[in-house]
């Protein structure tokens, strides 16, 4: 693919990336999560920017793996993906679909204040936290008082 005229849209190419999941919470996709900052043809080329959710993140070189994959599968042949460090990234990139899919998936949503507003199974506001760390770093475990179930909370970053 390596005709301009043959090439997809900027725009069908980022539809193809919102169809690929985050591999380590996969009810949301790599754009939701607000990880690719850029997609653009240079010549023949396809260029992706994305930014890791933290230096580091050891699903980085799962997600640029998955990225290649989908384009592939696709028929683009020659890409480039560009990691962008800078700016960092933060939840505040995250998409409002992708905070309303991980509320329906049973991890809360970050919020700017120190914790979920919600319990993401029964809705209730008593929640505590139980521990910093949950099970990826980005999250948090808390637990709600009132249903007394247990739930990640994505932290902000």
């Amino acid at each position: 693919m390596s005709q301009t005229q043959d090439r997809p849209s900027v725009q069908q190419i980022w539809d193809w990336l919102g169809q690929v999941p985050d591999p380590e919470i996969p009810v949301i996709s790599l754009t939701d999560l607000g990880i690719i900052r850029d997609v653009d043809w240079q010549g023949d080329t396809l260029v992706v920017t994305v930014t890791p959710t933290y230096s580091g993140c050891p699903a980085t070189t799962i997600i640029n793996l998955d990225i290649e994959t989908a384009l592939r599968g696709h028929g683009i042949e020659k890409i480039e993906l560009k990691r962008q460090l800078s700016p960092a990234w933060t939840t505040e990139w995250l998409s409002e679909a992708g905070r309303a899919k991980l509320e329906a998936y049973g991890i809360a949503p970050p919020q700017p204040a120190s914790g979920p507003e919600r319990c993401p199974h029964c809705g209730s506001t008593h929640v505590e936290k139980v521990s910093q760390f949950g099970s990826t770093p980005c999250k948090a475990t808390w637990r709600c008082r009132d249903c007394l179930e247990p739930f990640d909370y994505f932290k902000c970053i």
